[in-house]
């Protein structure tokens, strides 16, 4: 029997790359008219694009010419995607990645999102449409919408029908039964030992500077600050917490806003190394001594930690060793095994002191 497939006969079953007219007959359409809605500078009527849109996931078809002519071979290129290449730490994971790429003599590709879902749902795909060989998604990720969700598992299944792998590298999984590895740091646990350091020198009002409200990574580092708080029973006041982005500048201003305002904590904790920087600027203009007048601490032990003076006292992430770890994974084979359903690896935080904390009496 011939492998055509006819309208909501269901995947595919022909083991070569699907073509255009596949997709038409999958769908029940011309030629023509996947074109246009592949296109999208052509009137096409809302229930032939849904068609159209939805035989192209269930066929995993490739809209790129080169790709469709490599017949399904994948190229030896991975693809790395974060959200500003400007930060420390996602430099850092990026490193490792193109290290280990480099080593085993894989060319490595970038692309930034500027924080924008839609953005990296689109560089996904684009990499898909590339026959990637994988696709590492470094940082956190905003709290996202059901149809981010279902877009991105959709694409982590393309992916991996194809021979690719989707890997998520510090951020949450997608879901037990998506094909993607998942590599985390112990997020909650670091903000939680750091918190506790600064109970211990006698802090109780610490004032928490975290990342925006929904964002997977502030979402951690604030659980863990509010789980130390609690278990040493200090309020967890919400005065004491504010929401920025992790710039220099939002750590600046925010601090800047709340010394205005009168000073009514000991400590600060910066959600990020990046935003302590902007404290200490704050601190400075009050006249405020780091750290016999204001105890201040940030998270991810970047290179910026020592170079401030005093010296940060930050929690340590492994961002290079994450990075490495994620491409040996993305580039082993064992993905390809029949029945590999995923792989979660975790690393873990730890506190280091410098001179930035003073005992509060």
């Amino acid at each position: 029997m011939a492998n055509s497939s006819t309208p909501g006969s269901g995947r595919r079953k022909s083991s070569s790359s699907p073509t255009l007219a596949d997709v038409a007959a999958h769908a029940g359409v011309s030629p023509a008219t996947v074109s246009r809605v592949l296109a999208g500078n052509y009137p096409v009527s809302r229930s032939a694009n849904q068609r159209v849109l939805r035989s192209i996931r269930e066929l995993n078809y490739s809209a790129n010419t080169h790709a469709r002519a490599l017949a399904g071979v994948q190229t030896k290129t991975i693809a790395f995607i974060l959200a500003d290449v400007r930060g420390q730490s996602f430099a850092d994971a990026a490193h490792g990645v193109e290290q280990e790429a480099s080593r085993r003599g894989w060319l490595s590709l970038i692309g930034t999102t500027q924080g924008d879902s839609e953005r990296e749902l689109a560089l996904v795909q684009l990499m898909r449409e590339q026959r990637a060989g994988a696709v590492i998604l470094i940082g956190g990720v905003t709290t996202e919408a059901a149809d981010y969700r279902v877009k991105m598992t959709e694409l982590a299944r393309s992916l991996h029908s194809a021979g690719s792998l989707l890997v998520l590298c510090g951020r949450p999984p997608l879901g037990d039964d998506v094909p993607t590895a998942v590599i985390e740091y112990d997020n909650e646990q670091g903000a939680y030992a750091m918190t506790s350091h600064l109970l211990s020198q006698g802090h109780r009002r610490i004032l928490f500077l975290a990342g925006p409200e929904r964002q997977s990574t502030s979402m951690q580092r604030l659980a863990g600050h509010r789980r130390a708080l609690h278990d040493y029973g200090v309020p967890d006041g919400a005065e004491l917490v504010e929401h920025g982005v992790f710039t220099r500048a939002s750590g600046y201003q925010l601090t800047k806003n709340r010394l205005a305002a009168g000073q009514d904590f000991t400590a600060v904790f910066a959600a990020t190394d990046v935003v302590a920087a902007g404290v200490y600027a704050a601190a400075a203009e009050f006249d405020l001594r780091v750290p016999e007048d204001l105890s201040v601490v940030g998270y991810d032990d970047v290179e910026l930690a020592q170079d401030l003076r005093p010296r940060l006292t930050s929690v340590h992430v492994p961002y290079e060793e994450l990075g490495r770890a994620a491409a040996k994974i993305a580039l082993d084979s064992q993905h390809q095994q029949p029945g590999w359903t995923g792989d979660h690896r975790l690393f873990t935080t730890h506190v280091v002191v410098r001179n930035s904390v003073s005992r509060h009496a």
